[in-house]
């Protein structure tokens, strides 16, 4: 049960922030472990709560007095969340990191006896006296591939951007696989010591169908017999230093031989470690000297790594499965590595098996065996996040404060309440796409929106400092927030693929991600009540000139209301100049719309649609901002829609992003609408007008993860057309998106640099109609 208290002076019950970037952290309010042992790397995963504030509003009022809004006209609500910790170090270092994890704890070793923990890997048996010496919980052993294809299936359905395909010296190299509401089959090939090859049916059928003993394990032995590299790791950078044609024979250089007929390039490896055959049979040591160890460390990393490509190739074509998951240590998104099994997958198999590695394949294990641990907690009925605050991305690392700075890599999960699956109208959800651009790919684009995101910061933290005017450290979280999200960008210059497929939406829930973790819940509450409260002044008077007109007249009259009324946003530095001045308004924005043509102009065919088909059984409209896009656009369109006999759903964010309404707000907002119009208190009371939660936390539309509230009432209330308003919903997310029903995606381009690459300029139209292929009309 959540806690509801209003402000108080000072902020006096404001939550504990936790150190962001800090690995081990909210440790002490850990409630679950698991742990991988690996013969390099260990893993420890850990279940803790996390408190965070919500705002809601008090919509009650007098009757015939507006209520001016103020700091006690909403209330704090402080509720659990739950969060997911996968950190990962070094085997060697397992002492002092449970060291550190026993002295950090809240529960004393003896209040742990009794408890058990999760443990797969090698290493389990090995550390087992030394887990249950440390922390005090015996341990509860589990099967290593098990494990393992547990966190891959958990992996694939619930992280978005987690498989990729690298390209070596491609631009991009890292191609990112978008969500596919079908998993299976697959072949998961998982790289320790030695080589397992399982292939996965189902969660639940799958078997190990082979392997090799020829695995990280021989590269780091046998590296350590021909080099003097320290480590795993150090050997893997001696390889990326060398060059293997200076220890192997190539096909070209095999004298009269000709394999061109059969398809072999003279760069292909004949013979690896050819020209070492014969280096002891010379007495004089000149001979073994001319090979460099980095020449030989990259000759071995290439055998290994095109054995394991070619045996793996084989097994999936005997068991025809066109994908294929690399796991293991011996990957660790390790470019060159990656780039040999993927030149060998694609060899052998002539381009018919996909090889795909995962950004967080160091974790499976781990997250397999906290899993194994967490089964009665019904992982499924939630949906999961990565938080991007918390996570150390694709090859990162974050320094923790045991051993003098020892450097981890991490992975933190946030858990949503709310399941999440595709939006079943999508025409095709397994080619679905949420963004329209994508930055990792783009780099004009990319170089511009992340110094747009790091100028404008400044703004975003004065909005969130002033939102708590009575906390005596929002401005020391205000900084703290600055630092950390440009700190971001600036990584994402140099990593763009740290976190999956670099977006405008990507970056956006980056920022609400950075805020929520300083507890600004909602930076922009204040100014969204102050804008509904002056907009649900207008309404009436709205209502009755729209009353007044009629046919095509009135339908285009709705539509540029929208367009009107998306101009409302500060989320935009164009028009938040124009709103800044203080005069601006509903008639204002009107004036500022291009005249037609527009930039994308499907007005006509849409008014043509309208009047020549029945009213539609029932519309889905995904709202945008709060004041007059909400009050003055959206719910006049959806009042003619209730007059013409379509039920509506209307679609808004389940939590704060921008200025953008929440499902609460549109709530209170609807209740005073019903107050103002007849037709929509008796469409709220009948179900006719049902405001539904999206579970969409940012300013952007993902419609591969709505919420199952409202897949099932688009299912059930048969939605057969889908109004999609604003640039992060329609512009940025879903220009390109296609679905089974009408659609009608409309904003206005509030970025004058996105708007002339589009064509056009500041303020330009985009109206574009999309009828169901079942009903294509034409003008």
């Amino acid at each position: 049960m959540a806690q509801t208290e209003s402000i108080q002076p000072k902020d006096a019950r404001s939550i504990d922030i936790p150190c962001t970037q800090e690995a081990f952290r909210n440790l002490k309010n850990a409630k679950r472990f698991a742990i991988d042992i690996g013969i390099s790397l260990t893993k420890i995963a850990y279940y803790s709560t996390v408190s965070h504030r919500r705002v809601h509003y008090d919509t009650e009022r007098e009757e015939g007095k507006p209520r001016i809004p103020d700091r006690n006209s909403f209330v704090y609500e402080i509720s659990e969340g739950a969060r997911l910790h996968f950190i990962k170090f070094e085997t060697k270092y397992i002492e002092h990191c449970l060291d550190f994890v026993r002295a950090n704890l809240i529960q004393s070793k003896e209040k742990m006896a009794g408890k058990t923990i999760k443990a797969t890997g090698i290493g389990t048996f090995k550390h087992a006296d030394l887990l249950q010496d440390k922390l005090g919980l015996s341990v509860d052993k589990e099967d290593e591939i098990d494990c393992l294809i547990k966190g891959c299936n958990f992996l694939l359905k619930k992280i978005p951007n987690e498989a990729f395909t690298y390209h070596r010296h491609g631009d991009p190299e890292y191609v990112f696989q978008s969500a596919d509401p079908n998993i299976f089959p697959y072949m998961l090939v998982n790289i320790g010591s030695g080589v397992s090859i399982m292939k996965v049916e189902s969660e639940s059928c799958y078997e190990r169908i082979g392997g090799t003993a020829t695995g990280g394990g021989t590269f780091w032995g046998l590296g350590s017999l021909l080099t003097s590299a320290k480590g795993f790791d150090e050997l893997l950078n001696l390889a990326e230093k060398g060059d293997h044609r200076n220890v192997d024979v190539l096909i070209g250089e095999l004298a009269g031989s000709d394999y061109g007929k059969f398809g072999l390039s003279e760069n292909l490896i004949a013979t690896a470690f050819g020209k070492a055959m014969n280096c002891n049979s010379d007495s004089n040591d000149k001979t073994k000297s001319q090979f460099a160890e980095a020449d030989i460390a990259k000759s071995l990393l290439f055998t290994i790594s095109n054995d394991i490509g070619q045996i793996a190739c084989l097994y999936a074509m005997m068991h025809n499965l066109k994908k294929v998951y690399f796991g293991g240590h011996f990957l660790r998104n390790h470019p060159l590595s990656m780039h040999t099994v993927s030149f060998a997958i694609n060899y052998w198999s002539r381009g018919q098996v996909q090889s795909l590695f995962l950004r967080h394949e160091g974790y499976l294990g781990a997250i397999g065996a906290f899993l194994k641990g967490a089964e009665e907690c019904d992982t499924d009925k939630y949906s999961w996040q990565e938080n991007y605050d918390g996570s150390s991305g694709l090859q990162g690392t974050v320094v923790t404060p045991l051993l003098s700075g020892l450097p981890v890599s991490q992975l933190e999960i946030d858990r949503w309440e709310s399941a999440v699956g595709f939006c079943p109208l999508l025409a095709d959800p397994a080619s679905y796409i949420a963004d329209t651009v994508n930055l990792t790919q783009d780099n004009e684009a990319r170089h511009y929106w992340l110094d747009s995101f790091e100028t404008s910061i400044d703004k975003y933290v004065q909005k969130a400092v002033v939102s708590q005017p009575d906390s005596a450290n929002a401005v020391e979280r205000g900084q703290r927030f600055r630092d950390k999200f440009v700190a971001r960008v600036q990584y994402l210059r140099t990593h763009p693929f740290a976190y999956g497929s670099l977006t405008v939406r990507s970056l956006l829930d980056t920022m609400e991600h950075c805020l929520r973790e300083l507890d600004f819940p909602d930076p922009y509450l204040l100014q969204k009540k102050e804008e509904n409260e002056a907009a649900l002044e207008q309404l009436a008077r709205r209502f009755a000139e729209l009353d007044c007109k009629s046919g095509s007249v009135l339908h285009e009259e709705l539509v540029t209301s929208i367009l009107a009324g998306n101009m409302f946003d500060w989320g935009a530095a164009e028009a938040v100049r124009l709103m800044e001045k203080g005069s601006f308004g509903f008639e204002e924005a009107l004036s500022k719309i291009e005249s037609r043509p527009w930039l994308v102009d499907d007005l006509d065919l849409w008014l043509h649609h309208i009047e020549i088909r029945q009213p539609h059984k029932c519309a889905a409209i995904f709202v945008d901002n709060c004041g007059v896009d909400l009050v003055l656009g959206i719910i006049p369109f959806a009042r003619e829609l209730l007059k013409r006999g379509t039920r509506v759903l209307l679609c808004s964010n389940s939590e704060p992003a921008l200025n953008d309404v929440t499902h609460s707000e549109l709530l209170g907002v609807l209740a005073r609408a019903s107050t103002i119009c007849p037709i929509m208190e008796k469409a709220l009371k009948d179900k006719l007008l049902i405001p539904v939660p999206t579970a969409q936390s940012g300013p952007c539309l993902d419609f591969s993860r709505v919420s199952i509230q409202l897949i099932q009432a688009m299912i059930h209330y048969q939605v057969d057309l889908l109004v999609i308003e604003g640039m992060g919903r329609a512009l940025h997310t879903n220009l390109l998106a296609k679905f089974k029903c009408d659609c009608l995606k409309l904003a206005v381009i509030k970025n004058r640099w996105l708007a002339q690459r589009l064509g056009g300029d500041i303020f330009s139209v985009l109206c574009k109609f999309e009828p169901a292929p079942t009903s294509r009309c034409a003008c």
